[in-house]
């Protein structure tokens, strides 16, 4: 008796240690891949600049090389739409659609066909040939989906049951790492992912951020996205930027939100018959319309508009007209269809509208530009805490934080009155669409006859 009782404790011990290495397995896997984000993001940045700098390179090597771009920009748009549709499809345009659309679905393989490995690739790939043409996007939103696609391949070969919860994660991790700004993430994966509070999940995303942060850190070193800024209201002229950046921030975001989701579908539909052909196409004209108001422009609007950002907050006015010049570059590299986000552009044009604002009123540009920054960003996302919190992180401006925080609120109840429908939702629910359409085209080729 004594020595089965011995062999049946030895069993439940075996068992634990079992179920405790499984688990510590788990753990690991989910480490690595929240780690393997930080590194990613901060490789992805350091070649997105790359990418920039030589585009601006070759648009001042001589007399007349700013013309380049109307040859170099259209096909390069070009190429993208091809690989995008051909070789890395469902990679196209900013990657957080994708990774919301990932999160709704219910059966793996749908997931997959929106975030994978092959994907990720895809996306840094295109995305770093569409700032070497001079395409106006971002790396935020395309960090996003390679994110999501990291944390979903983490919980296949981990054998783990959250796949949801991990994308959340991944997602979160993405925007952490590529601003450095991990409130920001951790608030876009509550307010903008889900849409909710999931307790269950919080811990996983926390754990996400912090991992992949520090791994950014090591790599990267600890820096604000947009330096140190220190504007603050101080008279009555400043205090009105809140109501007018609010307002008008508002409703510029609402406007392109939604002609990009009412042209989106319409161009859809026309290249529908022929969907390659067409696609291609519509990117060339894109990016040609793109070249023609980088050169009109002086080649401000051509990338991200990091520059441009950066001094306005710094107190250096931009030109009068330039937010609406970068407003219609992103809105046609958006509507080209080719991989990259809408984040750090959109900032640009924030910055642009402030520094407009500002310059009539004779208040202080750098303050002008955050919260115009704050105003059309929450408009486009329609996210007034992710607008105010990454905005306050990327600028470090504490002592404006009641008045970011105001034109974020007024600038997403303004969006939300004139546009009913969040940007990346509304583009989400065709990637599910689509997601499902070819599943149950595959189950139909399968089928017996």
């Amino acid at each position: 008796m004594p020595s089965a009782y011995r062999k049946s404790k030895l069993f439940r011990r075996s068992r634990v240690l079992r179920g405790s290495l499984s688990l510590w397995r788990k753990r690991a896997v989910f480490w690595f891949g929240a780690i393997a984000i930080g590194v990613v993001s901060v490789i992805f940045a350091k070649l997105a600049d790359l990418a920039q700098k030589a585009f601006t390179s070759i648009g001042s090597s001589s007399e007349f090389a700013f013309l380049l771009p109307l040859l170099i920009t259209p096909l390069g748009f070009m190429l993208s739409a091809y690989l995008a549709a051909k070789v890395f499809p469902n990679s196209q345009g900013s990657g957080i659609p994708q990774a919301i659309a990932a999160r709704h679905l219910q059966e793996n393989e749908d997931r997959q066909r929106l975030l994978s490995l092959r994907i990720a690739v895809g996306k840094i790939m295109l995305t770093i040939l569409g700032l070497f043409c001079g395409a106006s996007i971002g790396r935020e939103g395309p960090t996003v989906q390679v994110g999501g696609a990291i944390m979903l391949a983490v919980a296949r070969f981990g054998g783990m049951a959250q796949a949801r919860g991990l994308i959340l994660a991944g997602s979160a991790a993405g925007i952490a790492a590529a601003f450095n700004t991990p409130l920001a993430g951790i608030v876009f994966a509550i307010e903008e992912m889900s849409r909710s509070y999931q307790s269950r999940a919080n811990g996983i995303v926390l754990t996400a951020v912090i991992l992949s942060g520090m791994a950014a850190l090591a790599l990267a070193g600890s820096y604000s996205y947009f330096g140190e800024a220190s504007a603050t209201p101080t008279d009555i002229r400043d205090w009105g930027l809140i109501l007018i950046c609010g307002v008008g921030g508002g409703a510029l975001g609402a406007c392109f939100s939604g002609f990009a989701l009412h042209f989106g579908q319409r161009l859809r539909r026309w290249v529908h018959p022929q969907p390659l052909t067409r696609t291609v196409a519509v990117a060339g004209l894109c990016g040609l319309l793109v070249a023609v108001i980088g050169v009109g422009s002086g080649s401000a609007t051509f990338g991200t508009g990091y520059e441009q950002a950066r001094g306005a907050i710094e107190g250096h006015a931009l030109p009068m007209l330039f937010f609406i010049e970068k407003l219609a570059a992103s809105f046609l590299s958006m509507l080209s269809g080719i991989p990259g986000g809408i984040f750090a552009p959109s900032l640009a044009v924030g910055a642009g509208l402030g520094s407009t604002v500002g310059s009539l009123l004779g208040t202080s540009i750098a303050l002008a530009a955050i919260l115009g920054m704050a105003g059309y960003f929450s408009g486009v996302v329609q996210a007034p805490m992710t607008a105010f919190v990454i905005i306050l992180e990327m600028t470090g401006d504490h002592q404006a934080v009641i008045p970011i925080m105001a034109v974020s609120m007024i600038g997403y109840l303004t969006s939300r009155i004139l546009s009913h429908e969040p940007l990346y939702h509304g583009l989400s629910r065709v990637f599910i669409a689509a997601a499902i359409r070819a599943r149950r085209s595959e189950q139909r080729i399968q089928a017996p006859a």
